[in-house]
């Protein structure tokens, strides 16, 4: 079953790129005491991600954290060499959290892995956007197949 509205994020860690090499954030470093928004991706450099989902959060930055978000983060089921190159490549900078979810473990224990072995991509995260409030997920908007609607950053500030 996949996270709802109102349930405590599981714990985890994910892998961060540091100025020092790859490095690891906990979920408590990013959720505790802070409201975030977490976004997912199926994986990084491909189409639809590169080109509207990530793109859409850096670009809304300023308005989600007028809504009072403190973090805006992005996984994907990548390694943090790919995540880091993505973020760097789409030019977060310091707007959005680039977080890599390398075995997929943060995707399933959310509940919302998903089967990419007939494009072979094996097993990644869904695409997704939660928003989380000191470690509660506070509204859940999975995409369904093939769409992109719900978990874009507009969307998301509409629920802010």
């Amino acid at each position: 079953m996949s996270i709802q509205a109102g349930e405590q994020m599981p714990s985890g860690s994910f892998g961060v790129m540091t100025e020092t090499g790859p490095g690891a954030m906990s979920t408590d470093d990013l959720f505790s005491g802070k409201k975030v928004v977490l976004v997912s991706v199926p994986g990084a450099f491909t189409p639809t991600c590169s080109m509207n989902h990530l793109p859409g959060f850096v670009d809304q930055a300023d308005a989600l954290l007028a809504k009072g978000v403190d973090t805006i983060a992005c996984m994907a089921v990548n390694d943090v060499f790919v995540m880091h190159a993505w973020g760097k490549d789409r030019g977060v900078g310091e707007k959005v959290v680039m977080l890599a979810d390398g075995n997929g473990d943060y995707a399933r224990a959310l509940g919302l892995e998903l089967d990419g072995s007939g494009f072979g991509m094996g097993m990644r995260g869904q695409r997704f956007a939660i928003v989380v409030d000191d470690g509660v997920a506070t509204h859940v908007a999975v995409e369904q197949p093939g769409e992109f609607e719900v978990s874009k950053a507009e969307s998301i500030l509409e629920h802010l």
